[in-house]
């Protein structure tokens, strides 16, 4: 059908709703072009980390931790004191512990860690591991005192003491697990190359990782489920064998897993991580430095556990120092990122760990953090880096 102009009556009626759909999206006016679109959205402004010194003045920090919920950092010096940290970031006068006159001073020696009981706000008990001025380790508890700025050094309740037949390799951590049991992480009893034979012997506690009842016994129970409760030859104590030197271990709750972080011999550093309730594990020290086979073409690796991460000495690196896993509640973008340093390169990385395997594996960009001693957490779940050199730094978001 068509218009007497000769236009198709279709066309026509198109052009008038052009014309309305122009008109509704002008001034008022008539028919215009509308409002420019809007602008694109700004570039996301990458995620980056910065290392801020928080303490400064310490006397060889080796360690940093707090109970749940304080806001105050404690920081354990290896010479012998455990130092506070108020809650505005001071320092206080006053030592948390002072056992100076006690530790050896062995490169590899001191006050090496220290760990709150989990019911530490009730029953204000305190375990620190340390080598003696013989340069054996010892394991010790101490309770609060009146002061709850300080403990009360009479105190004093042997847990264990291990002799040792070499200045280095002395492990130096202490941790509870989500069970509510100690673990006590041991090294090979020192020298190289394990010469006594410690790290594959489960009748030593050497080259081993322990772990013991505190609450059942005096000064400690056996639990019933350890892997060489009952076996001839072996230790009830022994959690786990195959460790040469593990230097900062950590159980993450939220993951059910336990990092172990090894200092190898003279090529492989290495960072295990299994879960947390898995008994009898063999890291594999001395039959493995890593995942090679240790001083030998080829070696029987059947019933041994091998890291999920490892890096060589490549660019000055020379000792892991493991970390922890980040489960803090001011940077949600490192949330579930195991992180770890080198004490020569002070580097910071961190990996994911998704199925066992090792994932997301990042290199921060924050410079050398020192001689990274340890890691720590605050009661916040906040994350420290220890430079033995004297100081202490947190992650923070590095800002634009």
């Amino acid at each position: 059908m068509t218009t007497a102009a000769g236009r198709p009556l279709a066309a026509r009626g198109l052009a008038v709703l052009a014309g309305l759909a122009g008109w509704a999206c002008s001034d008022g006016t008539g028919p215009g072009p509308g409002p420019p679109p809007p602008p694109p959205p700004p570039e996301p402004v990458a995620f980056e980390l910065a290392a801020n010194t928080v303490l400064s003045g310490l006397d060889q920090p080796v360690f940093l931790t707090a109970p749940p919920g304080d806001p105050r950092l404690f920081v354990v010096e290896k010479t012998g004191r455990i130092r506070v940290a108020d809650a505005g970031g001071q320092l206080l006068g006053t030592p948390f512990l002072d056992l100076s006159g006690q530790v050896g001073t062995a490169s590899e020696g001191g006050l090496l860690t220290m760990a709150f009981h989990p019911r530490y706000a009730e029953n204000g008990r305190v375990f620190v591991y340390y080598t003696d001025t013989d340069d054996d380790t010892v394991v010790e508890r101490y309770t609060l005192s009146g002061d709850p700025g300080q403990l009360d050094a009479g105190s004093a309740k042997p847990i264990l003491t291990l002799t040792q037949r070499r200045t280095n390799h002395n492990g130096g951590m202490l941790q509870f697990g989500p069970d509510g049991m100690l673990y006590i992480f041991l090294g090979d009893e020192g020298g190289a190359g394990d010469p006594f034979g410690n790290g594959q012997n489960a009748g030593t506690l050497h080259g081993s990782i322990l772990r013991i009842d505190v609450d059942g016994g005096d000064p400690y129970a056996i639990p019933d489920d350890n892997p060489y409760v009952g076996q001839e030859g072996g230790r009830g104590e022994i959690w786990a064998i195959g460790v040469r030197n593990p230097w900062r271990s950590t159980f993450d709750p939220e993951g059910d897993v336990l990092y172990v972080a090894d200092v190898g011999q003279n090529e492989i550093e290495e960072i295990n991580a299994v879960p947390a309730g898995a008994a009898g594990v063999n890291y594999g020290w001395n039959t493995m430095e890593g995942s090679t086979c240790f001083q030998s073409s080829g070696c029987d690796m059947s019933g041994l556990t091998l890291p999920v991460h490892e890096y060589g000495h490549g660019g000055g690196a020379c000792s892991v120092t493991g970390g922890y896993v980040y489960r803090g509640s001011r940077l949600a973008e490192i949330v579930g990122h195991y992180f770890y340093s080198d004490f020569c390169t002070g580097f910071l990385r961190s990996f994911r760990l998704d199925g066992g395997q090792a994932t997301d594996e990042r290199s921060w960009d924050v410079g050398s953090l020192g001689a990274v001693s340890s890691f720590g957490v605050d009661g916040s779940g906040e994350l420290y880096v220890v430079d033995i050199a004297g100081s202490v730094a947190r992650l923070e978001r590095r800002q634009p």
